[in-house]
């Protein structure tokens, strides 16, 4: 049994992420980052159906300085919630993102949705959202709320609901008072937003599950500024939802960077990759295969976007799982260094079209006992040569284009 399962025995939380070693740990390579390239806290807070979710807040340490630029950082900083994937995602397996965005001047929160990682399994409803019990109970025969397929909100934990209300309470709680960095986090109005009406300088970011739901939210919720999916996008005429090409949930409305894999959780043969990669099915890969699951739409749409298909990468890209399903180092170079500059671009608004296009980028690997050694990553030999990477962003003659950034041919403009 975990320790906080022990020291909450009504606040269970029965999930791998307490059972197998390596789960929620993140990379080991990055262990003494907190204190020395920026600083982090355990958190918890209670979501709307009484279970106790729990995460960690990261944020630049007092008086740091950008470790690529050495430009002084000052606060207060533009926010990113991120949200885990499904399948017993965990916090900890978003670290090495979470620590890159805030060494370089953001508040970032990773924390998991009810039932996965260290959260708790069970809601304590009586059969109401608004009816806490003091142990984990509900009623299962109540009418399901909120999207939950039961009258148990949040179980099962591999259902949409868990992960779309989960990014709107972490929301709802990292802009409140009780974030223990809220002092670093702007709250002032963004005047320079390309979106009307959102103007809150946050950023949401999923992975797998957590990516549709996002997809979903950036369409409803005013908080949200800007989007990444990590392993997909999902737009309204994505094949996999019902009713592809009539469904307006998933609509584009904010600027979406989608960075999205050639394969599901294994590496395949390539006639096995015609189809989706998490469900592949036989024939030639289809190069427009990764555009038709949201860049089109937002493209379309005319709301900035941008789609990177990183180079043999698998769904695992983006979830650390050292000792069990570990990353690859390329994929998360590559996924960092465009996560970084997309956000610099719509919550920091610098004009960055030169570094987003750059055909070479820096980044800093963590190497182990606390070296960072910088790499010269060259994009183009690390995009897909079977899948389309392109991006659409700008207005007028500042309005920039590629439908085929890794030069894979059969990418309709």
């Amino acid at each position: 049994m975990s320790p906080e399962t022990c020291a909450n025995p009504t606040r269970l939380a029965l999930t791998p992420g307490n059972l197998v070693p390596g789960w929620n740990v993140g990379n080991p390579l990055r262990a003494g980052w907190s204190g020395s390239r920026g600083q982090s806290r355990k958190i918890s807070f209670v979501n709307r159906y009484g279970a106790l979710l729990r995460g960690t807040v990261y944020a630049p340490l007092p008086g740091a300085t950008d470790p690529y630029t050495r430009a002084p950082l000052t606060g207060p900083y533009p926010g990113v919630v991120i949200t885990p994937g499904s399948v017993q995602g965990s916090e900890g397996m978003y670290v090495w993102l979470a620590e890159d965005l805030a060494e370089r001047g953001y508040v970032v929160l990773t924390y998991d949705v009810q039932g996965e990682g260290t959260s708790e399994t069970l809601p304590h409803t009586t059969g109401s959202a608004q009816e806490f019990s003091t142990v984990p109970f509900c009623n299962p025969f109540a009418a399901p709320v909120d999207g939950n397929l039961t009258g148990c909100p949040g179980v099962p934990f591999q259902q949409l609901a868990n992960f779309t209300t989960g990014t709107e309470d972490a929301l709802d709680w990292f802009l409140s008072g009780a974030n223990p960095y809220d002092a670093l986090l702007d709250h002032s109005p963004d005047t320079s937003t390309v979106t009307p009406g959102r103007t809150t300088r946050i950023a949401v970011i999923g992975h797998s599950m957590g990516a549709f739901a996002v997809s979903k939210l950036q369409a409803t919720d005013p908080r949200i500024e800007t989007v990444v999916a990590l392993d997909k996008l999902a737009g309204p005429s994505d094949p996999a939802l019902p009713g592809a090409g009539s469904n307006t949930d998933n609509r584009p409305v904010v600027p979406a960077l989608a960075i999205q894999s050639e394969y599901g959780f294994t590496v395949a043969p390539y006639f096995l990759s015609g189809g989706s990669s998490l469900l592949p099915t036989a024939g030639n890969p289809d190069p427009m295969r990764e555009r038709r699951t949201g860049f089109d739409d937002w493209r379309a749409a005319g709301v900035d976007s941008m789609l990177v298909v990183p180079r043999a990468s698998t769904h695992l890209e983006y979830a650390d799982i050292p000792y069990v399903l570990p990353a690859s180092r390329w994929g998360q170079d590559l996924t960092s260094g465009y996560v970084q500059e997309w956000l610099d671009r719509y919550l920091k608004h610098r004009s960055n079209d030169a570094e987003l296009l750059s055909p070479t980028a820096a980044y800093l690997e963590p190497r182990g006992r606390g070296v960072w050694a910088p790499v010269v990553l060259d994009r183009p030999s690390l995009l897909s040569f079977y899948y389309c990477s392109a991006y659409a962003f700008g207005s007028g003659v500042d309005r920039h284009v590629n439908s085929d950034v890794g030069g894979v041919g059969g990418c309709t403009p």
